[in-house]
Order: C-alpha cells, then structure tokens, then sequence
C-alpha cells in the first residue's frame, strides 16, 4: 500500500475523503488550513484545504484503484502520464508533524510586531500611514500605536487587522 494524491471536483475534498474512508475503508489524509481571513470587511476564522482540490488516500492499486479513481466527486488519481505518482511516507509525515495534534488542521497566526517596529496601516482612514508599534491594548483584537503628524507624535488605537509589518 502507498500513498497517492486525489484530484476531486471543486470544494468536493471533504465529501470524497469521507467516500474513501467510510466507503471503501481506506486510510485518508486531508490536511487543512486555519487561519484569520476578511470576508466583506468582516475578519473571520476560516478552515479551508491545505491543498484546495487534493487529498491523499493509502491504497493499494491492485486491488482499490478504480474504486478510487472512479468514486463520486473524483477526477483522477494523479498520475505521470499513464502511472500514478506514489507520494512518500516522509511527504506525508512532515505534512502531519506540520498539523500538530489538532485534527489535521494546521493554524496560522499571524505574528505580532515587537516594540518599537514599523508598521504599515493597510485599512481605515489612516490607510498607508506608516507607525511605530507599541503594545497589545487589554481591549480584545487592538493594538497601540505612535503616528507622527504634523510634527507631532500622537499615540492611538486601531484594531490589530488594519496593519502589517513593513520590511524596513
């Protein structure tokens, strides 16, 4: 048995992973990706595939090939013209070591400028204004920040989505 890489029909993975496993009773992985994500300026939570159309599945192709291949929602197994590519056991255990222990879901968060770094303003009136970041505020979701205007600092408040860090 080796691991193979699905190809299914748009936003089809998790229905096709559910086929293979409880179906065919075969051994899936379906990593994917959590993280914060604007939606119609509403800053939301989202769990999407790692790898949007794909998952792995652990199969023998003697025997669960066209079972496989040929399954709701599928549109190959990925393959290198007429063979299908074995995907290592490395690929896939790095991938799972990746994911931690929540159920194959690997979150990114993004990282929090330090004290003292510049940021960029990237939505609001006070978009592409450059600050100086200060600190998290006790106020959920907000961060401190030190603009300089007219010759002035002024230190505000704006919520923590509206900057990212510069490269300077």
């Amino acid at each position: 048995m080796n691991w193979f890489c699905v190809h299914t029909k748009p936003s089809k993975e998790a229905l096709v992973e559910k086929y293979l496993r409880d179906e065919l009773e075969l051994e899936t992985y379906f990593p994917q990706l959590k993280r914060n994500k604007t939606i119609r300026r509403v800053k939301r939570v989202v769990t999407e595939p790692l790898f949007p159309r794909y998952l792995f599945c652990n199969l023998d192709p003697a025997t669960s090939y066209r079972a496989v291949r040929y399954g709701p929602d599928v549109l190959n197994i990925v393959s290198s013209g007429s063979r299908p590519i074995i995907v290592s056991e490395e690929t896939i255990a790095q991938l799972k070591d990746w994911a931690g222990v929540e159920d194959n879901i690997i979150t990114i968060e993004p990282e929090l400028p330090k004290a003292g770094d510049v940021v960029k303003i990237t939505s609001g009136p006070m978009q592409g204004l450059e600050a100086i970041f200060l600190n998290e505020t006790s106020k959920s979701e907000r961060v401190a920040i030190l603009l300089e205007l007219m010759n002035s600092e002024t230190r505000t408040e704006i919520d923590r989505a509206q900057i990212e860090p510069t490269n300077n």
